[in-house]
């Protein structure tokens, strides 16, 4: 036993070792350096880093007495890479088994290992909307990641999503004399949402995730989901997050949910497949971005487990291709959320090259998951931009993304707070 106590300390101790920023300057050397707010492409570029801040960036910087210069070659330096949504407490398999069959110590294991694996593909901060039944266990990840325990991006946690009785995430096909638990916590009423944001908040949330949609259906090419909460209980919601100091992001996959979404002001539109133009309006209006999740619905159709449900899934993918292009054109704001777990964390970089083939621009995707991502955790001026002053979270692709945005999938390096994690 003391073995394994002190075998366990020096890995622990390790790890926090291992997250502290490098002590001397280091300076980043590339071949190309994307300022994404612009497009520009400084050719070369490099970074001056001091601490876990950006001190300077340009073609050329100061090169302090002591600095560590590394030249990165024929690679592109990015921001952090951001994904919006993600459930580190899932893995792929069925889903709602996890939460009957696996404990939540286990579950909560994975999750770091899920986290190690997303840092270590680009992806330096994320949004974990619901753990699925772990309850507030995010919290114990995303407190021991910040004190350097393990490693992971910086991330915004909501604990449970909330979910009405029956709903989306309810474990309404078992028997249910059983008693199987919801994937969410029950809320019913204005009442009910208030007090289960306050025990959330209470546990460590930062963020509110509610479902707002369910179950889907296509038929004849369209969607059809019925909505869960109503515009003024969604409001409610709201109201009580902004209290807080946080906001919400719902679960919406079409009308008329979406729209009261918009209505009441949410922080995001989750999925977001169906959108009407009044939805739209309001969306640009309040700045209220939606999150596309294209990598989950791909993930599905080529994953099915019989014929008719990839016909299921490849129908619901259709619908939101098509309506993707008539967001587009609308011009409402977009974040980059992959919905990973059910499919491998560590992978979702792919979402960027759905995107850009389903109808955006490289530079608009990179801004959308960047500029906006950041605005949206609620980090603004402090990642998603090679700035000075800015957290030191950058990463090096090969190649020029705006040519190949399949670059953001090959990532070889990586730097969080200023410590390298990948090199």
């Amino acid at each position: 036993m003391r073995l394994l106590f002190f075998t366990l300390a020096f890995v622990l101790a390790g790890a926090a070792h291992a997250q502290q920023p490098a002590s001397a300057p280091i300076v980043l050397h590339a071949a190309r350096l994307l300022q994404v707010d612009t497009g520009v492409l400084l050719q070369p570029g490099e970074i001056l880093v001091e601490g876990e801040r950006i001190r300077a960036v340009g073609r050329s910087v100061e090169h302090p007495q002591g600095a560590k210069v590394i030249d990165l070659g024929d690679v592109t330096l990015l921001p952090g890479l951001i994904d919006a949504h993600v459930h580190l407490f899932l893995h792929p398999g069925a889903e709602d088994l996890q939460t009957v069959e696996e404990s939540i110590p286990w579950r909560t294991l994975l999750a770091a290992d899920a986290a190690k694996a997303d840092l270590l593909a680009g992806f330096t901060a994320e949004r974990d909307l619901g753990t699925e039944g772990a309850g507030s266990a995010d919290t114990a990840l995303r407190d021991a990641i910040n004190q350097g325990l393990i490693p992971g991006p910086r991330l915004r946690i909501s604990g449970n999503a909330i979910n009405i009785l029956g709903g989306h995430e309810d474990a309404i096909h078992y028997n249910p004399a059983q008693h199987v638990l919801p994937n969410a916590d029950y809320a019913n009423s204005i009442d009910q949402l208030i007090e289960v944001i306050r025990e959330q908040h209470k546990e460590g949330s930062d963020f509110v995730k509610i479902y707002e949609t369910g179950k889907d259906t296509v038929v004849d090419g369209e969607l059809h989901t019925p909505y869960e909460y109503t515009e003024a209980q969604l409001a409610a919601a709201v109201e009580e997050a902004h209290r807080l100091g946080t906001g919400v992001a719902v679960h919406a996959m079409g009308e008329p949910g979406t729209l009261f979404a918009a209505q009441a002001g949410v922080a995001s539109i989750e999925h977001a497949t169906q959108l009407s133009d009044e939805t739209m309006r309001l969306m640009r209006e309040k700045q209220i971005p939606a999150v596309p999740t294209f990598a989950i619905f791909d993930y599905f159709a080529q994953h099915a487990p019989t014929p008719a449900v990839a016909a299921r899934e490849k129908a619901l993918l259709d619908v939101k291709i098509r309506e993707f292009k008539k967001q587009i054109d609308a011009g409402i704001p977009f974040a980059v959320g992959s919905d990973v777990g059910p499919f491998p964390h560590g992978t979702q970089a792919v979402e960027m090259e759905l995107m850009v083939r389903y109808g955006m621009k490289p530079l608009a995707v990179l801004q959308a998951d960047m500029i906006n991502g950041a605005k949206l955790l609620g980090w603004e001026g402090q990642i998603g931009e090679l700035k000075p002053g800015y957290f030191a979270d950058i990463v090096a692709v090969p190649g020029n993304p705006l040519e190949d945005i399949t670059a953001v999938e090959r990532v070889s390096f990586v730097m969080k707070d200023g410590a390298i994690v990948r090199q």
